[in-house]
C-alpha cells in the first residue's frame, strides 16, 4: 500500500487558488447580468395627466368661475387667467412680496399659495384698491412721496402697506410689539417690521415709509397709538 503523499501548499498559493476560485465564481453572475435583455425595451410609463378643478374666485368684487390645473398658483390665476398683471411675480418663492394680494382680509403671498385653495374666498389685488382717477389714499400718498422707482415691487408695497394698518387697528402683534397684553403701536419700527416682507431693490424705503405714515397720520411719527 502506497503511502499519503503529503500536500506541499504555500500560503501564497493557497492565496491564488481561494481569488481564482472565487472570480471563476463570480464570472458567470456578471456575464448574465450585462448580457442584453431579449426584445425591445419596456415603454415607458404614460405620465399622469393634470388633475383640473372647477374654482370660484371673487376678485376685486367679481366673481369668477374658473377650470384650473389643481397646480395653479393664485399668482398664475389672477396673471394668466384673470389678466390682471398688475400683481407681479417677482421671486416666485414667497421672498421679495411683489405679488401681495389681500384675501379674505389678510395680505398672503399669492405664489405660495394655490388657486383652488380659495375657492369661495374674497381677493383684492391692486386693480381692486383703486385706478386712475380715484386712487386707494395709500396709493396717492406712494405717488405723493415717490415711494417707488422701478415701479415694480409697488403693487405689492402697497396692497401689504394697506394691511399693515389693518393689522395694527385690529391690534395684532409684531415681532417688536413690547407689550403683548397692549394695542400695539402705530410706531415706525412697528411698520418697517411689518413691511419686513416686501422688498425694494431701488432703495426706496424712506420715501415707502412716508408714505404709510401719512395715511396712517401723525401717531406713525409721534408714536401714539393707532
Amino acid at each position: 500500500m502506497d503511502e499519503p503523499i503529503e500536500a506541499k501548499i504555500s500560503r501564497r498559493d493557497l492565496l491564488k487558488t481561494g481569488a481564482l476560485a472565487a472570480t471563476a465564481a463570480a464570472v458567470p453572475l456578471g456575464a448574465a447580468a450585462q448580457a442584453p435583455s431579449s426584445g425591445a425595451d419596456p415603454a415607458p410609463a404614460p405620465a399622469t395627466p393634470p388633475v383640473s378643478a372647477k374654482t370660484r374666485l371673487r376678485v376685486n368684487g367679481q366673481v369668477h368661475e374658473l377650470t384650473l390645473d389643481t397646480r395653479t398658483s393664485l399668482l398664475d390665476a389672477l396673471r394668466e387667467h384673470l389678466h390682471l398683471t398688475g400683481t407681479k411675480k417677482g421671486c416666485d418663492q414667497g421672498q421679495c412680496g411683489a405679488c401681495t394680494v389681500i384675501v379674505d382680509g389678510r395680505r398672503i403671498n399669492s405664489c405660495l399659495s394655490l388657486a383652488i385653495m380659495h375657492d369661495g374666498g374674497d381677493i383684492t389685488t391692486i386693480e381692486g384698491l383703486g385706478q386712475p382717477g380715484r386712487l386707494h389714499p395709500m396709493q396717492a400718498a406712494f405717488v405723493k412721496h415717490d415711494g417707488y422707482q422701478c415701479g415694480y415691487c409697488t403693487p405689492g408695497q402697497i396692497c401689504s402697506a394697506v394691511s399693515v394698518l389693518d393689522e395694527i387697528r385690529q391690534g395684532v402683534p409684531s415681532h417688536v410689539t413690547a407689550d403683548l397684553n397692549q394695542k400695539p403701536l402705530l410706531s415706525i419700527d412697528e411698520i418697517r417690521e411689518r413691511m419686513s416682507g416686501n422688498i425694494c431693490r431701488c432703495g426706496a424705503y424712506s420715501n415707502i415709509i412716508e408714505a404709510i405714515s401719512e395715511v396712517a397720520g401723525s401717531g406713525a411719527n409721534t408714536g401714539g397709538k393707532a
